[in-house]
């Protein structure tokens, strides 16, 4: 039975719609104590003392901890690569940027813990603040005001206001972070916390070059808004052993790091991802407040848990995106690209966590689908006063892509032509490949002129020219349309492995386990789908398990869109496996050659089913085997007589490069500046696709999020170095009211590297569809760029700009 490329409908999805799911806040342990932090109301200050006295008087508070107070917290930081600067678990010293931690409050409820950590007092001595300059966007609030003098104490519950400005004589702002002047984070070092080259400088295409291209780019700050935010509950156990139920995307890395920070064996630690509500990458990681939780939990004895609101992580949680970027592109007068050159300026916040790694994808992929001779990459990652950056959806990809996208669109407009023709004329060959990119990466398949043909066929390219053609000379709203083709990695880092496990039961059913972890994805259907094809079984004797380290020996992650190219390699492997030991087992129970043994739908077959061995002996009993058209006998039958039967495998292919074109057509409001979306149609190309169904939810949340990207989200920084956004009314989010037409389409160029040929898929619409928007509509009001996100604003600025030069 095959089930690839079925669209069976999500099993998760019923407990999910019925409430039955439990997540982190659901769960119920008597004696649970909640916990709440008192967090920094500004970006950078010496720490002169914090009092929790008043925390301990409020009602419900059952405990209230600085630093000071919890000296085996102090001496432990968030485990980190090696070298890096030490994440504090709360701040002691300094702290760094808004909203870090200062101190712990345990109360019975949250309610409680949240009224004892507006009560704690700090004392603070502000410190000049540095960021990445950013433009100034409409929106944003500039009312002056006057923030706490330095040296002053706060509660922790009144923070200054988001929009207010440092008066003169207080810290100031630093819009250079690598300056000289510019005040450090860390005494010990400078704020570039990592550098790298891809590629090699090609200064002197640059110098001959008929045409060369010059523009600047920013990607701005982003925050990943799961409908979850991040949460943990710790429960130390009568026999000190630890279960860890957390919102997460990678159990047995959170465990290793709870092990090394608490001083245990990592055998003591189990840890479950329950039903997940999306994560985007930024669940990945080990953050202070998870390592706060476990060691209170074991120091008072009691389960622990925190569950971050909205408004804490729109302070403090961790960012996406945030580099400026320096391009140039060089060119024949035909439009054959010659040279490209990328200078990333990434602000990672604070602390480098993934903040630091994430740039680096940026200037392994910066070359796109196109056959460019010579590729210059530079990535600075830059400490600022802000939250810790992390990977977000498409982490790294999106940013590339954007720089290139938006620079060949340019270079077309150079040249006078058609973006689309452009693009043909560079792209990589069908018979290029495997194609090593000049920044290292090896391509392993695609067919980029198909995937765009596809797309510009199904929005009716021609007639869209036409149409704004006709508008340009009769009049009406400006039409524009916007192309960009895109080449990701997927299967996170190179050579990164993930476990699959099958078993076969007593009773004729399989357990399915695997090291991935869902965070919404559909893993318990698509895995069993791939389980069920290699056993040649129903889908429903196929029972998926993940996400729990008691039951799943090892798992390396869930992101990088790497579950069921290298999660469901691995569980396609297992299968074979298992099939190849149930031949052996039956060969032995049978006294038979092996080769004799043949496998068909669950069942085994011993030449035409008569075997003697069939019918047992006086000690076993006869057999149960079914005589008529599924002659043979049954899987689990042969464990049910001969004990557990069970296959374990590892795997680590090579990362895949899926690819794609986007096109966006868009009319603009040249009075409002508001941008009218009219169509987005979405080539994508994932190689094998297991289930249809959910490769397409997947294709539509990420257009959401990348058409989030292009026109509403942005985590404004207030002059103060605070952030503007408290709530989602601050923070605009894309809706289904906003979600245009969509199409989506697919070309399949297998995977040759797994035995299912599946690329990663559900990151694309983040990376293609930005350049695609922005390229429209600079397209529709005939300019060179405005900078995401395309606010009305912005657009109506660029408008009235154009007018002026006209």
């Amino acid at each position: 039975m095959r089930y690839i490329g079925m669209p069976l409908a999500r099993r998760e999805d019923r407990d999910l719609l019925t409430g039955r799911a439990r997540r982190v806040a659901d769960l119920e342990i008597p004696g649970t104590l909640e916990l709440a932090f008192a967090r920094s109301p500004v970006p950078h200050a010496v720490v002169r003392g914090v009092d929790v006295a008043a925390a301990l008087k409020e009602e419900g508070v059952a405990g209230a901890w600085s630093a000071a107070d919890l000296p085996y917290l102090a001496a432990r930081t968030v485990p980190g690569e090696e070298g890096t600067p030490p994440w504090p678990l709360l701040a002691t010293g300094r702290v760094r940027y808004p909203g870090e931690a200062l101190a712990v409050v345990a109360g019975g409820t949250r309610a409680h813990a949240e009224d004892g950590a507006e009560a704690v007092r700090l004392n603070l001595e502000p410190l000049p603040f540095t960021r990445i300059d950013q433009p100034r966007t409409s929106g944003a609030p500039s009312t002056p005001g006057t923030p706490p003098t330095p040296g002053d104490s706060w509660t922790a519950g009144t923070p200054p206001t988001a929009g207010d400005s440092w008066t003169a004589g207080t810290p100031r702002l630093f819009g250079d972070p690598l300056a000289a002047q510019a005040p450090r984070l860390f005494d010990d070092r400078d704020n570039l916390a990592a550098a790298r080259t891809f590629g090699r400088p090609a200064d002197d295409v640059f110098a001959t070059a008929p045409v060369v291209v010059e523009a600047a780019y920013r990607e701005q700050l982003l925050l990943p808004t799961s409908l979850e935010p991040r949460a943990i509950l710790v429960d130390p156990g009568r026999d000190h052993r630890l279960t860890v139920w957390v919102s997460h995307q990678a159990q047995h890395r959170l465990r290793d790091a709870l092990a090394t920070a608490l001083g245990l064996d990592r055998e003591r630690i189990r840890v479950i991802v329950p039903a997940t509500g999306g994560a985007f990458g930024a669940k990945s990681q080990t953050y202070p407040e998870y390592l706060v939780a476990a060691l209170l939990a074991v120091h008072l004895g009691r389960p622990v848990r925190w569950c971050e609101d909205r408004a804490e992580a729109m302070l403090a949680g961790p960012r996406g995106r945030g580099q400026h970027q320096r391009v140039r592109l060089a060119a024949d007068e035909d439009g054959t690209i010659l040279a490209y050159e990328l200078l990333v300026d990434a602000d990672i916040g604070a602390y480098p966590h993934l903040g630091a790694f994430v740039p680096m994808m940026t200037g392994a992929m910066s070359t796109g689908a196109y056959r460019t001779p010579r590729v210059h990459t530079r990535v600075r990652c830059v400490l600022t006063n802000t939250a810790p950056t992390t990977s977000y959806r498409g982490a790294g990809r999106p940013e590339a892509a954007y720089a290139l996208e938006r620079t060949v669109d340019r270079l077309a407009r150079r040249l006078g032509l058609d973006p689309a023709e452009l693009r043909r004329r560079n792209f990589i060959r069908p018979d290029q490949y495997p194609y090593l990119t000049p920044t290292g990466r090896t391509y392993d398949s695609g067919d980029y002129a198909a995937a765009l043909d596809r797309a510009l066929a199904a929005v009716g390219y021609d007639e869209i020219r036409a149409e704004q053609a006709r508008r340009r000379e009769d009049g009406g709203a400006p039409l524009g349309v916007g192309i960009a083709t895109y080449v990701e990695r997927s299967g996170g880092p190179p050579d990164s492995d993930e476990f699959g496990s099958v078993e076969a039961c007593p009773d004729g059913t399989f357990i399915a386990r695997v090291g991935s972890t869902s965070t919404g994805q559909g893993h318990f259907t698509a895995f069993a789908q791939v389980v069920a094809s290699v056993l040649d079984v129903e889908v429903d004797r196929v029972r998926v398990v993940e996400g729990d380290t008691g039951e799943v020996p090892y798992g390396f992650a869930t992101f990088g869109s790497r579950s069921m190219q290298v999660g469901g390699a691995a569980l396609w492997r297992a299968a074979e496996a298992l099939v190849a030991a149930a031949r052996r087992r039956c060969a032995e129970l049978l006294g038979v050659g092996e080769e004799d043994v043949s496998y068909t739908a669950g069942r085994l077959v011993v030449g035409g089913a008569s075997h003697p061995g069939l019918q047992g002996d006086a000690e076993t009993g006869p057999l149960d085997v079914e005589v008529g058209p599924l002659p043979g006998l049954p899987v689990g039958e042969l464990v049910a007589r001969t004990g557990p039967l069970r296959a374990d495998e590892i795997v680590a292919p090579p990362q895949a490069f899926p690819y794609g074109a986007h096109v966006a057509v868009v009319e603009v409001d040249p009075d409002l500046g508001t941008v009218h979306v009219r169509q987005l149609v979405a080539v994508d190309d994932y190689g094998v696709v297991v289930n249809p169904m959910i490769v397409a939810g997947q294709g539509h949340g990420s257009i959401a999020q990348g058409l989030g990207q292009a026109l509403y989200e942005q985590a404004v920084i207030g002059g103060n170095g605070l952030p503007h956004a408290s709530t989602l009314l601050d923070y605009l989010l894309p809706t289904a009211a906003d979600m245009p037409p969509v199409t989506l389409l697919g070309t399949a160029t297998p995977n040759p590297n797994t035995p299912l040929g599946a690329k990663g898929a559900g990151e694309a619409g983040c990376i293609g569809i930005p350049p695609a928007i922005v390229n429209a509509v600079c397209d529709a009001l005939d300019i060179d760029h405005i900078d995401m996100p395309l606010t009305p604003a912005a657009v109506w600025e660029a408008t009235t700009g154009a007018r002026r030069r006209g």
